[in-house]
């Protein structure tokens, strides 16, 4: 009952916002941030540990501007979200400005399959949607499912609404081999903390674990690892550019190369969150463990 309720609240802004389109619903993003970190504070305590960690020498007055952006990035992008079943297809094409993008087409043809990152970062729904039209390709994207087994349904449908398929996480790690195998595109997010016993890595200076699957499925596939990773603009689109991850120079040993393939992950992921602090999601238990 409780996930039904929850679903049926879920659903409700989706249809305003097909009423009130997606200009205003983003407007609305502003309440619900107001709402979500004055009002009835989720995770502001974890926010705020977070940001003492990785910027201690900021000022209270400065952390507080980047942990309020935080909210407010979030809830655009769940209004950005939650206008998806109403989107023009024409409109998600072009929702996302990408710089390099025939990388992805490059990097495919030598045939081993190609692993996209991004993050909890801007809109990344947007980016594994807009990249896979504009390249009329379809992108296997690996997803963990959520606690509400509705909501989970309504996302996934979502996300496979155009090109794209989806790829749970934990069901079977074949799968995702299979996709790279099959010279296939898989995207991910993997930023978030990794398992206690896994690799541990300084995150903006504190050791912290590391999620490592991009760089395992990469060294065992050859596929190679391509970062793009949305950062809005103040007209509320995106823009991206694509990198490929440096996996030149590594030692012979296995595990110290996923070390270092996660460790120039973890690099570049602070370099983009430093730049724009406030479009990361620091909700996260990030140093958990």
């Amino acid at each position: 009952m409780k996930d039904r309720l929850e679903y049926i609240f879920f659903i409700s802004f989706s249809f305003l916002f097909r009423i009130t389109g997606l200009k205003i619903a983003r407007r609305f993003a502003v309440f619900l941030a107001f709402i979500f970190f004055y009002l009835i504070p989720i995770r502001k305590k974890t926010v705020f540990e977070n940001l003492n960690i990785a910027f201690p020498d900021l000022s209270s007055k400065e952390k507080n501007k980047i942990a309020f952006g935080s909210y407010l990035s979030f809830a655009i992008s769940l209004v950005e979200i939650l206008y998806l079943p109403w989107m023009k297809e024409s409109e998600m094409k072009s929702a996302v400005e990408i710089e390099n993008l025939d990388l992805i087409t490059e990097k495919n043809k030598l045939g081993n399959g190609v692993i996209l990152l991004s993050a909890h970062f801007g809109n990344w729904e947007y980016i594994a949607a807009s990249a896979s039209l504009q390249l009329n390709k379809k992108f296997h994207i690996i997803v963990k499912n959520q606690r509400n087994r509705l909501v989970n349904e309504w996302m996934n449908s979502m996300r496979t609404r155009w090109l794209n398929d989806v790829v749970t996480l934990g069901v079977s790690v074949r799968n995702i081999y299979a996709v790279l195998k099959n010279n296939g595109i898989a995207a991910m997010v993997a930023d978030q903390r990794g398992p206690e016993e896994g690799l541990k890595l300084e995150f903006f200076g504190k050791k912290t674990s590391v999620y490592t699957g991009p760089a395992v499925l990469s060294l065992k596939t050859g596929a190679p690892i391509i970062f793009g990773i949305p950062i809005r603009q103040k007209d509320f689109s995106y823009k991206a550019t694509l990198i490929e991850l440096d996996q030149t120079n590594l030692p012979d040993d296995f595990d110290e190369k996923v070390k270092i393939i996660t460790e120039r992950m973890i690099r570049y992921l602070e370099k983009i969150i430093s730049q724009n602090p406030e479009q990361w999601l620091w909700m996260h238990r990030r140093w958990k463990h």
